[in-house]
């Protein structure tokens, strides 16, 4: 590998995996926290509620900060931001900071999340980027599925603190490296260099404010209708998300540099690309806030009895995302995310069968199903969004697929306790309720998405044709 991409590399995966890490690690302490600073279980809904809603607002406009003014610059702004939160929160005295903070570490993971897609768009050529992105997906999947271990073991030896702790060297770390990291510049990865749009314009700050108005309150809406009793307050921010979003695309239809690049948005493979990432996540997790109901509140399963259940879908994300690439060069993106998206709805429609006495090898077998589908498909799509989208907007488009991913769970939640309410003597039975059959119906919807992808992987290095065409030839890659 190319000495200047093993740190953007570096960079990239740790700073995705610190990210998931932390957002289930904070599900173990939220109860130790709560005792410790004398919170109300609305306050301490709010340090989890808080990061989600600033993050999802930011994502998109943290990605066209990227194409603005550097994807190295933004990521390491945003790592450094992160750990100096993270610090803060381990070290405040009261509810009130924590929350602040927790908003702070939101804003910071949106400029870190697209930035670690922009950056593997710029470093690497296009024909291979799926390698990176699985090994990048890989590393998610494992800190996803270790964080309530660590979490849980960090708690009981130091308390809540440590968690939060934990993420500080790492994103010092990777913020210093992404400083003296030197960014490919035009021609070096075999696609134009960045073109930016001076003054505070090319960045369409009103199209801005309107979709962070727009994904806040949706995300809002989303988490608040999965909570007892809020059904009516987020039935009124999801309507309010509504009204933003039609403000939002009369703007962007007038505007003369949109925040929402009109080339980005016509390229059916970058759409396609994040329908089915939404789809995917908010199918899987869905599925999963279910599947833990059913097997703690109905078979009686301790925390670490539940994790181990479902433990295949954590090594099947793992071990499957180092396939993923070859699959694509061999069966092109189109069939090979078509695959996940039929395996992924086949899990959850095999999940949805089960009676309350199922036992650990049908739970296992559709959690395998599960984490092979959401992997592949997440692969595939995710390679197709950076690969198709033009470099001058790498950025947007690491913002449109990790808005996808930040807002389909919150989806996929809320869908599954609406139904599980209508049920509520066998809800929580798969067999019996409504939540999974719903759910595995927005699982398909990944189907069509996927069908409309590529059919081959496209070979050499050449550009979007919506991208500008460069003035002068591209450099050989090294």
């Amino acid at each position: 590998m190319n000495r200047r991409r093993t740190p953007v590399l570096a960079c990239s995966v740790v700073g995705a995996a610190v990210v998931a890490l932390d957002g289930t690690v904070l599900t173990v302490a939220q109860p130790a926290l709560q005792r410790d600073l004398h919170a109300d279980v609305g306050q301490v809904q709010w340090t989890s509620t808080g990061y989600l809603v600033a993050v999802a607002s930011l994502l998109v406009f943290a990605g066209r900060l990227g194409d603005r003014l550097g994807h190295r610059r933004i990521f390491a702004v945003g790592a450094l931001g992160f750990a100096a939160a993270s610090a803060g929160v381990a070290l405040v005295p009261g509810i009130g900071a924590v929350i602040a903070l927790r908003v702070l570490q939101g804003v910071c993971g949106a400029l870190l999340q697209p930035a670690t897609l922009g950056m593997l768009r710029t470093a690497f050529p296009p024909d291979r980027l799926a390698t990176p992105i699985a090994v990048r997906t890989a590393v998610i999947g494992l800190a996803a599925a270790a964080g309530p271990l660590v979490g849980g073991a960090l708690v009981s030896a130091y308390g809540w603190r440590s968690v939060f702790l934990l993420s500080v060297p790492p994103t010092l770390a990777i913020g210093l490296l992404a400083l003296a990291t030197r960014e490919p510049g035009a021609g070096e990865t075999g696609t134009p260099g960045r073109r930016t749009a001076p003054g505070l314009t090319a960045l369409d700050p009103a199209g801005a404010l309107l979709l962070a108005v727009t994904l806040g309150l949706l995300v809002h809406g989303l988490v608040g209708t999965a909570r007892p009793g809020g059904a009516g307050a987020g039935a009124l921010a999801c309507a309010g998300a509504a009204l933003a979003a039609l403000a939002l695309a009369r703007h962007e239809r007038r505007a003369a540099r949109p925040l929402l690049p009109p080339e980005l948005l016509r390229s059916v493979p970058v759409v396609a690309g994040v329908a089915a990432l939404l789809a995917a996540s908010a199918a899987l997790f869905g599925s999963l806030f279910v599947a833990t109901y059913f097997l703690q509140d109905v078979q009686r399963l301790d925390p670490l009895a539940c994790a181990l259940r479902v433990l295949p879908l954590a090594l099947l994300m793992v071990l499957g995302a180092p396939l993923c690439p070859p699959l694509q060069r061999r069966f092109g993106p189109r069939r090979t995310a078509t695959a996940g998206a039929a395996l992924l709805t086949l899990g959850v429609l095999l999940l949805s069968r089960l009676d309350a006495t199922a036992g650990a090898l049908p739970v296992g077998g559709c959690a395998a199903l599960l984490g092979a589908g959401f992997v592949t498909l997440v692969v595939t799509a995710t390679s197709v969004v950076v690969h198709r989208a033009p470099e001058a907007h790498a950025g947007v488009a690491g913002g449109l697929q990790q808005t996808a991913m930040n807002v389909g769970p919150a989806l996929g939640v809320a869908t599954a306790t609406l139904l599980l309410a209508l049920v509520p003597d066998g809800g929580f039975v798969p067999v019996r309720g409504a939540a999974l059959p719903a759910l595995a119906a927005i699982a398909a919807l990944a189907l069509p998405a996927a069908l409309a992808l590529p059919g081959t992987a496209r070979r050499g290095t050449r550009p979007d044709p919506t991208a500008p065409r460069p003035g002068r030839r591209s450099c050989v890659r090294s």
